[in-house]
C-alpha cells in the first residue's frame, strides 16, 4: 500500500497529527460502522465505511487541507481524525473531528482541533472556521465551545438541522 505524500505533520506537546494512511482504514470502518458514527455520516455498513475513508484521504489532493490521523507521540496508533473539511456541498470551510472510542476524555480532540485551526489561519490562509454539529451532540458541542466557538445562527448550514458552531477569527486567537 502507499501513502499520501505531501500532507504536513504537526506536533502538539502530546500528539502527532500526521496524514491518514490505509493502515488506519480498520479504525475509521470501526468508528463508521458503529451508532457513535451517527453525527459524523454513520452509521454505515463495512462496504460504504472503506468508500467514505477514500474520501478523507482523496480530500488532501483535491483541497489541499483535509483530517489528520492523530496519534499520540511514540505511539503511532490512530486516535481518530480531526482537521480541515471542505468537500463539495458544505458553504464554509469547517473544523472537524472524531475520535475513536477509546480515546475520548483526554483532551485530545481539543489539542488537535487547535492545533489543525492554527495550521488553516496561519499556513492555508483561512480567516474564517465552522463546525457543523448535530443539536443532540452534546460532546461536539462541548468542545466547539471550549474551543472558543460560538452558535451562528445566521451561518448557512449543509442540512436544516445542523448547528453551526463559528470559531474565533485568527486575530481573536494571538
Amino acid at each position: 500500500m502507499i501513502a499520501l505524500t505531501g500532507i504536513p505533520v504537526i506536533e502538539t506537546e502530546r500528539l502527532v497529527l500526521r496524514g491518514p494512511e490505509p493502515r488506519d482504514c480498520d479504525g475509521f470502518c470501526a468508528f463508521m460502522t458503529s451508532e457513535r458514527s451517527r453525527y459524523a455520516g454513520g452509521v454505515l455498513d463495512r462496504p460504504a465505511a472503506w468508500r467514505a475513508f477514500g474520501v478523507e484521504l482523496g480530500h488532501w489532493p483535491l483541497r489541499g487541507c483535509g483530517m489528520w490521523a492523530v496519534t499520540m507521540k511514540g505511539v503511532d496508533t490512530c486516535l481518530g481524525l480531526v482537521g480541515c473539511w471542505y468537500p463539495d456541498g458544505k458553504p464554509e470551510r469547517e473544523l472537524g473531528w472524531i475520535l475513536w472510542e477509546y480515546a475520548e476524555g483526554k483532551g485530545v480532540a481539543f489539542e488537535a482541533a487547535a492545533a489543525s485551526r492554527d495550521y488553516a489561519y496561519r499556513e492555508l490562509g483561512w480567516d474564517t472556521a465552522v463546525s457543523y454539529i448535530a443539536p443532540e451532540n452534546a460532546r461536539s458541542i462541548a468542545l466547539a465551545e471550549r474551543l472558543g466557538a460560538v452558535r451562528d445562527d445566521d451561518a448557512d448550514r449543509p442540512s436544516p438541522e445542523d448547528l453551526v458552531y463559528r470559531h474565533p477569527a485568527p486575530e481573536a486567537l494571538q
